[in-house]
């Protein structure tokens, strides 16, 4: 399988190292993607600021083929899902590419569910990046509420080459709980999302159309067992 990467900074940087023969070409702003190249790809991988998603996004539904996609920061149109089903191919955004962060979701929505027996639980998620991150809070924070599906403040923070760390904390009067994960290596990204991309090309019961990388989790995850 050929892939092909766009955006070679932090975490595409990464994917690039770990693809290695597997690598069919590497895009950055001097050497600009074009539907020819990424046609020769099997599937592509992105990691690019969300103010840079709208300059490719044609290009990669033309091009036709599985995208993975790791940007944050920007609003996704409406009718994408139906582009990408128009032109016949699997995507997959995702806020985090940790496997890890699947364990972490299942987590948040138990938490979520025994809170209803507490009384008065307040919640708080805090976040932290790296001072080069633009956006605040990160796309994972939220997920995090997302799935919560409770009332909870976002804080965040950038400091130093921080790869990432998210913490919800729940508190009542009487105890407090707090839920974490750090990021040590980017190499969590970069491996998360070469496994997405390769289910994408693999996994004949994904549909075609927008995935999100735990509803693709889920699913292999029910295969297996």
């Amino acid at each position: 399988m050929k892939i092909s990467v766009i955006g070679t900074g932090k975490t595409g940087g990464k994917v690039v190292e770990m693809l290695g023969d597997d690598l069919a070409h590497a895009f950055d702003e001097n050497n600009e993607p074009t539907v020819e190249k990424l046609k020769e790809s099997d599937a592509v991988i992105i990691f690019v600021p969300g103010d840079a998603v709208g300059d490719i996004l044609d290009k990669v539904l033309e091009a036709g083929i599985p995208a993975a996609w790791g940007s944050t920061g920007y609003e996704w149109p409406e009718d994408l899902d139906s582009k990408v089903k128009a032109a016949g191919t699997k995507w997959v955004l995702a806020t985090n590419f940790s496997l890890g962060m699947n364990i972490i979701r299942q987590a948040i929505k138990t938490i979520s569910a025994g809170a209803g027996i507490l009384k008065n639980p307040e919640f708080h998620i805090h976040e932290v990046h790296h001072v080069h991150k633009k956006d605040a809070p990160s796309g994972t924070a939220i997920s995090w509420k997302e799935w919560l599906e409770r009332e909870t403040e976002i804080s965040s923070a950038r400091e130093g080459d921080v790869n990432g760390i998210h913490e919800l904390t729940l508190k009542t009067a009487t105890e407090e709980i707090t839920l974490r994960h750090e990021a040590l290596d980017r190499k969590i990204f970069a491996e998360g999302a070469i496994w997405a991309a390769e289910q994408l090309v693999n996994n004949l019961t994904l549909s075609n159309g927008i995935h999100t990388f735990g509803q693709i989790f889920d699913q292999v995850m029910k295969e297996q067992n």
